[in-house]
């Protein structure tokens, strides 16, 4: 696939997120001759500046609300964003009606075209941002030009046009990344998988997996294109799940755990840490190197984040444990007891094991409005949990101030909500921010 293919061609991008959005503006960079057009639920008051400063610049046509859903059979090519699903029947209409038309990602055209010869690409259910940028660190701190990318945030064809060939290319991938991906990645990194995104959650972002196992297939084509000399680093847990599924081309390290001193808290971190390193000596650098970069990485944002500490009670932001599973590992990061604030939005999860953790570690929960909610409260009172214990919140500020009038000093006050954030929140970052103010006002 090179910029050749696109050239004179009727292009949609569906869905306006970050990826197509960037992709859009390196296109009209290349002054490619070719048409396009923007397919998107909202209007463009709702996309606001992202839609005036690209429609200052022309050349890009919009069918928005109403019409997004629409004609999408009158192009050449089709551009999905990752929160738009292959399985969308308006999508799959269009293959039959259109037997030329070509359904590709930003991800592929920008793994198609980069010059860099240093790709990775890191997934897993939880830890693949932390695993990504603590990478990323090891090979800046052994002096490499590195860039970060993928579903940590940054859109790769924002920096497409400073690679070289001596670059290395960090991407954190999502399952919604990988279910199309078509391209060889020399270096693969899979942190932990457990079950997520069995149902729609984002109402801009509706895609999910039918099946746990169409989810494990998609983080599987992360290693699936395999070239001579490339390698897999995965978590040792995960050897039965992947015994006969990585081809023979491709070398597999397991990791376990790294004892490394790290800033980042609880066995997961641990497990993290020990990927990069696991990386690192595959890339031969020193344990020196990677001892320091490690002890300097300081986290990211939502990512059990220390906040304050306040009249003897620390408080944590882990808005990003979005699955039940997440939010029992940031439980099992603190031995001390826990102020625990979760529910929210339902994205299918089985409730049954975070109401055990839940009644192992905590003082007290506080459960913020969503559709997951009845169903958290009731896998918490099935499990013995005493009702009494159990409070609901229609904002953030209140269950903050709730949880800092339960705890006790020593305790910990934790967000990890196990639940997604729509509803109450745009996004777990939004949910994290007002948590965050919320402490800090205390």
């Amino acid at each position: 696939m090179t910029l050749k293919n696109l050239s004179g061609k009727n292009i949609a991008f569906l869905g306006f997120g970050a990826e197509n959005e960037a992709l859009i503006k390196f296109l009209l960079a290349q002054k490619i001759t070719c048409r396009l057009t923007v397919h998107d639920q909202r209007s463009a008051k709702e996309l606001g500046d992202k839609f005036t400063k690209l429609q200052r610049r022309g050349h890009v046509q919009w069918r928005l609300k109403t019409d997004f859903i629409t004609g999408l059979s009158d192009y050449d090519w089709l551009f999905r964003s990752p929160g738009w699903p292959r399985h969308c029947p308006h999508l799959q209409k269009a293959r039959r009606d259109n037997s030329n038309l070509r359904v590709e990602s930003p991800m592929n055209l920008f793994l198609a075209l980069s010059p860099s010869r240093h790709q990775i690409g890191v997934t897993g259910t939880k830890g693949k941002g932390t695993t990504a940028s603590l990478i990323a660190a090891v090979l800046r701190t052994a002096g490499k030009k590195v860039f970060l990318g993928g579903n940590i945030g940054t859109p790769p064809f924002s920096f497409i046009h400073k690679l070289t060939k001596n670059s290395w290319v960090v991407l954190e991938l999502s399952s919604f990344q990988l279910e199309d991906l078509e391209a060889a990645l020399p270096y693969a990194v899979i942190t932990n998988l457990s079950p997520e995104h069995l149902a729609p959650a984002d109402p801009l972002n509706p895609n999910y997996h039918r099946s746990l196992s169409e989810y494990y297939h998609a983080k599987f084509n992360i290693f699936r294109l395999s070239p001579r000399g490339s390698y897999l680093v995965a978590n040792a847990r995960l050897r039965r799940r992947l015994s006969g599924q990585v081809p023979a081309a491709r070398k597999v390290v397991y990791f376990s755990s790294s004892d490394l001193q790290s800033r980042l808290p609880g066995a997961h971190n641990k497990e993290n840490v020990a990927a990069a390193v696991a990386l690192g000596q595959i890339l031969k650098i020193s344990n020196k190197t990677m001892a320091k970069a490690v002890k300097h990485f300081r986290g990211l944002p939502h990512r059990l984040q220390p906040i304050r500490k306040f009249r003897g009670v620390r408080y944590y932001d882990d808005s990003f444990a979005t699955t039940p599973e997440a939010a029992i590992t940031a439980l099992n990061a603190f031995a001390a007891p826990v102020i625990l604030i979760a529910g929210g939005a339902d994205k299918g999860s089985d409730f049954k094991r975070f109401a055990k953790a839940i009644k192992e570690k905590t003082r007290a929960v506080c459960l913020l409005d969503g559709q997951a909610t009845p169903r958290l409260q009731q896998a918490l009172l099935q499990e013995g949990y005493v009702p009494s214990k159990i409070k609901h919140f229609h904002d953030m500020s209140s269950a903050v101030q709730a949880a800092a009038r339960a705890a006790v000093p020593g305790d910990i006050a934790l967000l990890a909500t196990g639940c997604a954030s729509f509803g109450l929140f745009k996004n777990y970052k939004q949910r994290g921010e007002l948590f965050q103010q919320a402490v800090r006002g205390l």
